[in-house]
């Protein structure tokens, strides 16, 4: 059989799905390359919100409540299309959220100009943004066999962090030269090119069969299901620290900057090229730690992953009066480590849902992970507004310490659930990735 001729690797218990035309390899860097322009409008917003906090008069909280509306809507149309992936043919799905999401970014562009009318702008292109992460997730599942699903779901996470990275690296980039509205329509701009770019994803997609699912089938394989639901709430926890440090990083560097000396109109650019450094390491450690995953269970490097990043972020904060050298190499620590389990949970949760009930699982997770993403961002800022100014001891500067701390005390309950996990039996058949 020639490469790129035989059916693609199904989910265990399901006949297969796809028909395709590329070979895996070649399937799978194409859809990295979607993404990693459908990303452009993910946290676009983080790179230009020192500027916006101060053009539309916003307290800290505002600005975080303007990322946790883009969550908030996320959130609306995830839980929603993730399921429908269960019944609909998922093509049509992810292309026309991207072109939402691009839709939405671009009205943002245009005609946003306060608190009000940006938070509701901004909730419109998280509603196109939730039907891509997932149901291409789902897409990669059902391609790939169990004993390669870690890998390949790494390197499909690793190209949202990337693309993550250059959403904030290229609207800093373009907002230095041109302005945030045209950066913005800039970026707008890519992910209609990368709605583009996936219709080759889908030549001869077929979608699976479905199996008529009542609500007390749904309820046993999704929400009695002890082992998926442990696996979902650590997501949860892992969202609450990914995302809070995500939508403050660039501000955190911005005030740090101007801190050490540098004009604030430089500092902004400069804090939005760090952060997108810091955010685009990741790339590289989920493709390696969904790797060992298969290698040494899912639950093990989940936990080991966790502990260690929310040590960071307990003491990540406290940097801001230290040296700059010191900031910089423990913040890619930080960024390396923060998001290097994101495809462990999504592989965990395949293996421990049947197939024709995978995509309510995902809206399932999508609708815990995203609502603690929506509410971190915000009790970020208003630690930040509550502290602001407190010294707990002379020339320290106590409220970014406090805010990033918030972070790492609720990332905390993720080994706790993985611990809850493994001593049950179903841990047991994930071990070491396989079945």
């Amino acid at each position: 059989m020639k490469h790129g001729q035989g059916k693609a690797a199904a989910l265990p218990g399901s006949t297969p799905v796809v028909k395709p035309k590329l070979g895996n390899s070649s399937w799978l860097m194409l859809l990295y390359c979607c993404q990693l322009l459908i990303m452009l409008v993910f946290i676009n917003y983080s790179a230009v919100l020192p500027l916006l906090r101060r053009e539309w008069d916003m307290n800290n909280t505002q600005a975080g409540m303007i990322f946790s509306g883009y969550q908030l809507g996320y959130i609306a149309s995830g839980v929603l299309l993730s399921t429908l992936t269960d019944r609909m043919n998922t093509k049509r799905i992810f292309i026309g959220a991207a072109l939402w999401s691009a839709t939405g970014n671009l009205l943002f562009a245009l005609y946003a100009h306060d608190f009000s009318s940006g938070l509701m702008l901004r909730v419109l292109t998280g509603i196109g943004m939730g039907g891509t992460y997932m149901p291409g997730l789902k897409l990669v599942a059902e391609r790939f066999a169990p004993a390669k699903r870690g890998r390949a779901i790494g390197i499909y996470v690793g190209s949202l962090v990337l693309g993550a990275s250059l959403s904030l690296a290229f609207t800093g980039w373009m907002t230095g030269l041109y302005g945030w509205r045209i950066a913005f329509m800039a970026c707008s701009g890519g992910v209609f090119c990368g709605a583009l770019l996936s219709l080759p994803l889908f030549r001869g997609y077929q979608p699976q069969a479905r199996p008529s699912c009542s609500s007390s089938n749904f309820s046993s394989e999704v929400i009695k299901n002890r082992p998926a639901l442990l696996m979902i709430l650590a997501y949860g926890a892992h969202m609450w620290e990914m995302y809070g440090m995500r939508s403050w990083l660039a501000p955190f560097f911005t005030t740090a900057l101007i801190g050490w000396g540098v004009k604030s109109g430089q500092a902004t650019g400069f804090a939005a090229t760090i952060a997108a450094v810091m955010v685009g390491i990741g790339a590289i450690s989920t493709a390696i730690t969904g790797t060992l995953s298969d290698r040494f269970g899912r639950t093990l490097t989940i936990s080991l992953v966790m502990l260690a990043s929310t040590l960071i972020s307990l003491c990540f904060g406290w940097l801001i009066n230290t040296s700059l050298w010191l900031t910089l190499a423990v913040g890619l620590v930080y960024g390396y480590l923060i998001v290097a389990e994101s495809p462990v949970f999504s592989t965990g949760l395949t293996e421990l849902v049947a197939p024709g009930y995978l995509g309510a699982a995902m809206g399932l997770q999508s609708l815990i992970g995203y609502s603690l993403a929506m509410i971190s961002p915000t009790v970020f800022g208003w630690a930040l507004d509550t502290f602001r100014g407190w010294q707990p001891l002379p020339g320290i500067n106590g409220e970014w310490g406090i805010a990033f701390a918030s972070l790492g005390v609720g990332g905390l309950a993720g080994p706790l659930f993985m611990w809850m996990l493994r001593r049950t039996p179903e841990s047991r058949k994930m071990a070491d990735g396989r079945r």
